[in-house]
């Protein structure tokens, strides 16, 4: 990490003063300048784009860990951590879908009353008509009761 910064900045200041500042070696800077990436560093783009093909493909709806089944369906091995890293460098988030729930039930025996308007609101005078309106509400949404 720090050797990066260095290696990022390297052009607008000197490599030393840096080298101290972040508390490293000059030649540590050198000697990982010349190494050659790892071998986790050389698949991470392979791994990247196999994440991406998969989350489109999956209609972006997976998580980490069926996503993971889904690339070893396909014979990527990857882990779960490193597929949830490699999302947020993406920039990719699953679509929740939020369940059906049903809220009305029309089937029911009980009686229904009439509907004598038909949709007609206009009145030649007052007390003619009267409507109203039901609102539903769940228990969590109704006011607790006044105790006094």
């Amino acid at each position: 990490m720090k050797y990066g910064v260095i290696e990022q900045m390297r052009q607008q200041y000197p490599v030393p003063p840096m080298c101290r500042f972040l508390g490293v070696s000059v030649s540590g800077y050198y000697a990982w300048r010349k190494r050659p990436l790892s071998l986790h560093d050389q698949q991470e783009p392979r791994l990247e784009a196999q994440v991406r093909a998969a989350h489109e493909r999956t209609r972006e709806t997976f998580g980490a860990q069926r996503l993971q089944k889904e690339l070893s369906n396909c014979g990527v091995q990857i882990g779960v951590h490193r597929i949830k890293r490699l999302r947020t460098k993406l920039g990719l988030r699953c679509k929740q879908k939020r369940k059906f729930k049903a809220t009305t039930n029309s089937k029911h025996n009980l009686p229904v009353a009439p509907n004598i308007l038909d949709q007609d609101f206009g009145a030649s005078a007052p007390n003619q008509a009267w409507c109203g309106d039901i609102t539903y509400s769940t228990p969590s949404q109704r006011s607790p009761p006044i105790r006094g």
